[in-house]
């Protein structure tokens, strides 16, 4: 018999390998109009890349933090899916810039669409 999820990190893990985490990935890509919506490897590697961030912010032993202001133990698979995306672009190195710029604006887009998912719960009012 498993154990009840301790925190949000590994709750959100749950989801990962259902098909729900993969409409949700697709949903934001297109719905805020990422520039590789429509690149299906692309969306895979994104999904798999946002589980281990979730595998690794589940560990209660791991006090680090992904996303300044959010404990890693309450990240969420959207949280997750963005912090994904913002190291890869700033890794980008063998992208054209006007996509570099498109990607930036789906991360602000997506962060301001979304405030609640991409900080610590505990800074809701």
């Amino acid at each position: 018999m498993q154990s009840e999820p301790k925190n949000t990190a590994e709750r959100s893990l749950g989801i990962c390998p259902l098909f729900e985490s993969e409409l949700l990935t697709e949903l934001m890509l297109r719905y805020w109009n990422h520039p590789l919506a429509e690149n299906q490897e692309f969306r895979e590697q994104l999904l798999e890349a946002a589980t281990g961030v979730l595998q690794t912010a589940a560990e209660e032993s791991r006090d680090g933090v992904f996303i300044q202001g959010m404990p890693s133990t309450e990240m969420n698979l959207v949280a997750a899916i963005w912090y994904v995306e913002h190291c890869a672009i700033e890794d980008a190195e063998t992208s054209g810039a006007e996509e570099i710029k498109e990607r930036l604006r789906w991360l602000c887009t997506v962060r301001r669409a979304l405030p609640s998912c991409i900080r610590d719960p505990s800074d809701l009012g």
